[in-house]
């Protein structure tokens, strides 16, 4: 089947539940062509709760997200990850190892993870990101987690994307205090300090403290949890802060604003993808290479009809 005898055949899975159907979307978006999927199955999204988990590598994200999908089943909800992982820049392949951390959770129909390739894009996010999400929403799961690449201050992309942000930090580790320093302070909702147990825990937690009460917080003050991922330690903790924030959010309205950031988020990721494939197709037709290169860039948005 090809085209849209494909696309009606996938709804009509989708339609009954069928994880597979999931995940042939969610591939089909990652290869740029999950347009029509998207168009017929937006009404249908806007429900989950989607939360963003992000942080330097090492700091215990993949632990968190299972202990988070572990907290959230015991509440009878269902659960849908993403796992943006980073990626060889040579043959663009992801690097899967952490996944094994969710093992536990394979075979429970009500708990769905992808894991996706951030192939070089900044942010921490896989370029489909935010179309997974969208897909797991209108698939029926109550909570989206997307856990991102620990790369530094790129990560504030996720901040675009999720309702609630989660930055994970560990004791003993220069990278908190450099996460902290790099502008990350502004995206957090929920600040999580990990592995609570170092020794240095208590010392992280007053540091990032004097952060909190040094930035200029609007209405919304981050919470500040210690946990300890692979015990379970805190997580009810956690969670019991991001219900918080969703209760502001929706009582402030904030909800609002952050569903419009999250739409203008995709709708620029489109409309850039879409313009970055003219532009190639555009210097593939015009191999020359007189002038400088801000000329032959002003020479090529000719060629498109557009004017500087």
């Amino acid at each position: 089947m090809k085209g849209q005898a494909t696309i009606d055949a996938l709804l009509r899975d989708f339609d009954a539940s069928k994880p597979r159907a999931l995940a042939r979307a969610i591939s089909l978006s990652e290869s740029g062509l999950g347009a029509p999927l998207i168009s017929a199955l937006y009404a249908r999204a806007g429900r989950a709760t989607t939360i963003g988990l992000t942080g330097p590598p090492g700091v215990g994200k993949s632990t968190l997200s299972a202990a988070l999908v572990r907290k959230a089943r015991t509440l009878g909800k269902k659960v849908g990850v993403i796992s943006v992982d980073p990626s060889s820049p040579f043959t663009h392949g992801a690097l899967l190892g952490d996944r094994i951390r969710l093992t536990e959770h394979f075979t429970d129909a009500d708990v769905f993870i992808r894991s996706m390739a951030s192939r070089g894009h900044l942010g921490g996010l896989a370029g489909a990101t935010a179309d997974a999400a969208l897909l797991m929403d209108a698939f029926g799961f109550d909570v989206v987690l997307i856990e991102t690449v620990g790369a530094g201050q790129s990560e504030v992309e996720i901040a675009e994307l999720a309702q609630t942000t989660i930055v994970a930090l560990q004791p003993g580790s220069g990278d908190s205090v450099q996460v902290l320093k790099a502008g990350i302070m502004e995206i957090a909702d929920v600040f999580v300090v990990n592995k609570s147990d170092h020794p240095m825990a208590n010392q992280l937690r007053r540091e990032i403290r004097s952060m909190i009460e040094i930035a200029a917080y609007g209405a919304w003050v981050p919470e500040l949890v210690a946990t300890q991922a692979l015990t379970g330690d805190g997580i009810d903790e956690l969670w019991a802060a991001i219900e918080r924030h969703a209760v502001y959010l929706n009582e402030s309205g904030e909800i609002e604003r952050r569903r419009r950031e999250a739409f203008a988020h995709q709708v620029r990721h489109i409309a850039a993808g879409r313009i970055g494939d003219l532009v190639e197709r555009a210097l593939d037709a015009d191999a020359s290479i007189d002038g400088d290169p801000y000329a032959a860039a002003a020479r090529v948005l000719r060629s498109l009809g557009i004017r500087e």
